[in-house]
């Protein structure tokens, strides 16, 4: 999996372009670093360029998506399961849309451009969804009270999947993107670049945060109690600003190239390993395979493991193989080295973790989506002056129990983890994933009891009147979705961090960006997998004699035992990652066994008492 020498393109007036190729194209160590020093790294000082963009494209994308269930229903008058199938068929493309971006990102374009294009596609996006809300013929016809109600015609849903689909590409591309183009900003062989590059971190997320919370309050506020096309508005402006704030420092920032795609390496040692399957394995691994690692190799150099033994065959040097001057091989489709087989090895063993990580997400998914019917359907009420907090504005409670609960992991349970177990990081990544997805099997089992006793109390006791075109409210306070809401935050606290470090740590180095995409992508399976469940449940209950787990008016829905269907799922699941956990090897390089995932011997005290 090797790739070419970095290159980078400025486009500074006073500085002409630069690549470590063109300037003397030496594959040395020596030249690279020279060329290295070329560079401007500007840190700081591009910074409110980019995190200024980051601000408003966040608040603008989020603002945009974060009530569209809603819009959905109410302004498209799509019934509540076509909604949250859609909502869930256009997250998973945008999750799946990464893999592509990344791709397209490492192998053509490089970052810059790709978010070039992704900016300006979500701005257009966020556009053409305005304009659905703005222009009377592209939305049906008002609802009001009606009980029926006239849907969409084909052009109005070929515009609004038109803005959908810019969205996608917009969101597909700046996610895989975003955080690696700012910490390129910064010189990572200098003390203050590295001390750059964690504050660059540290200041991502907050605005992530930060923008999720406008957009599920303010933002969200506007749009079901002022005006959709008002509250649409808003994030256009917004995106508008975050290209202009992009572009404006377009001459200042250092531009990474595409350097060539990691995926060639990994089919080079499929395609020579299936080539070579009639060879009989060698006795000595360590000595007898082919292992010639170049000079300026980016990956860490890692040992020799005994699983998926067939791929060894790839470095298994035969009479037919030729090497070069330098002793690469002269074909790399047939003869790969014992270190490009090893990668491949990381890559596999991550599979099954990631793919119960997918799994888990799923109660991510569904938690995004119908507590918001639930809240439609409960006491929005706050306090005497009869405010009503939005039914989308109640995911909020997710976020917020996510980051209240990071700053509880960071500041009480690593120390107190730390003593018990002499980790620095308090337990391993594999158990902090695992404690996450258990939090999420105990949220939806919260989330059944509650939505048991929020329709008990609708059909028993008086109601607050009627949620048009859904049914009658429930005296029950919506306040009682917290605890679900916050439980999943607590899983979120736990798998997607622990999640985004396990790949950034297993990976090899040179895959790092694919490693970001593979998180969303999961993210991806999920919501396509809840959107499957979602029509699978609604079909085969419709008619039963019990009625429709997923009916329109909740009252008459049995949307709790759903709830409990999926907490059985995600139980399995997480019987699944324990064993699959129990089996994992973390990735070891050969410096003295120090571990590439720099843990202070977490993987030797994990490999060696066989467990997660």
């Amino acid at each position: 999996m090797e790739r070419k020498p970095l290159e980078v393109e400025t486009t500074n007036e006073d500085q002409k372009p630069y690549s470590a190729v063109d300037g003397g194209g030496s594959d040395s160590v020596d030249s690279f670093d020279e060329d290295q020093k070329k560079l401007v790294y500007r840190g700081w000082k591009v910074m409110p360029f980019i995190i200024g963009n980051e601000t408003f494209e966040k608040i603008g994308i989020i603002g945009t998506l974060s009530n569209l269930l809603v819009y959905l229903t109410q302004v498209f008058n799509l019934k509540k399961y076509t909604a949250a199938t859609i909502i869930n068929a256009f997250s998973g493309t945008i999750n799946f849309g990464t893999f592509l971006a990344a791709f397209l990102c490492d192998t053509y374009f490089g970052r810059y451009k790709t978010l070039s294009v992704a900016v300006v596609a979500c701005f257009l996006g966020s556009l053409a969804i305005l304009l659905t809300a703005a222009v009377p013929g592209l939305h049906p016809t008002p609802c009001g009270t009606k009980s029926s109600c006239e849907g969409p015609d084909v052009g109005q849903i070929a515009f609004l999947l038109l803005g959908l689909a810019l969205l996608v590409v917009g969101a597909g591309g700046i996610r895989p993107c975003n955080l690696a183009f700012g910490a390129d900003q910064f010189n990572p062989k200098s003390e203050s670049g590295k001390k750059g590059i964690n504050s660059f971190f540290n200041w991502y997320f907050f605005t992530f945060t930060f923008a999720q919370i406008i957009s599920l309050t303010l933002v969200v506020y506007i749009q079901s109690n002022v005006s959709w096309t008002i509250g649409l508005i808003i994030p256009v402006a917004l995106m508008f600003l975050a290209c202009v704030i992009f572009f404006a420092g377009h001459k200042l920032y250092v531009k990474v190239k595409a350097s060539g795609s990691p995926l060639a390496g990994i089919a080079r040692v499929i395609a020579a390993a299936i080539s070579k399957r009639g060879l009989k394995p060698v006795k000595q691994p360590c000595v007898d395979l082919y292992n010639h690692i170049p000079p300026n190799y980016a990956n860490l150099n890692l040992k020799y493991t005994d699983q998926f033994r067939f791929l060894d065959k790839a470095a298994i040097m035969t009479p037919e193989d030729k090497l070069n001057s330098d002793g690469t091989a002269s074909d790399p489709w047939k003869l790969c080295t014992m270190q490009q087989v090893e990668e491949v090895k990381c890559i596999i063993r991550v599979i099954p973790i990631w793919f119960a990580c997918a799994i888990y997400y799923l109660s991510i998914s569904i938690q995004m989506t119908y507590p918001v019917f639930q809240a439609q359907q409960s006491d929005r009420r706050l306090g005497s002056g009869g405010f009503k907090i939005p039914a989308a504005t109640y995911v909020v409670f997710l976020m917020s129990g996510m980051t209240v609960f990071i700053i509880f992991y960071d500041r009480v349970l690593v120390p107190s983890f730390k003593r018990l177990t002499g980790l620095d990081t308090g337990i391993t990544l594999l158990q902090r994933i695992g404690a996450g997805i258990f939090f999420a099997v105990l949220s939806l089992l919260v989330s059944g009891f509650i939505e048991e006793r929020r329709r008990s109390i609708a059909l028993t006791k008086q109601t607050l009147g009627m949620e048009p075109r859904t049914g009658e409210i429930s005296s029950m306070s919506a306040m009682w979705l917290v605890p679900q809401l916050a439980l999943a935050g607590i899983a979120e606290a736990f798998t997607a961090i622990g999640q985004m470090e396990f790949y950034y740590k297993q990976f090899p180095e040179n895959m790092r960006s694919f490693a970001g995409s593979i998180f969303y992508v999961g993210a991806g399976v999920s919501s396509y997998l809840a959107s499957f469940l979602i029509s699978t449940v609604h079909r085969t209950t419709e008619h039963s004699p019990s009625g429709n787990w997923l009916a329109e008016d909740l009252n008459k829905a049995k949307l709790d035992y759903f709830y409990f269907m999926l907490t059985g799922l995600m139980s399995v699941n997480m019987v699944y990652f324990l064993i699959m956990a129990k089996f994992y090897r973390y990735k070891i390089t050969d410096d003295k066994g120090i571990s590439a995932i720099e843990t202070n011997g977490e993987e030797t005290k994990q490999q060696d008492k066989n467990s997660v």
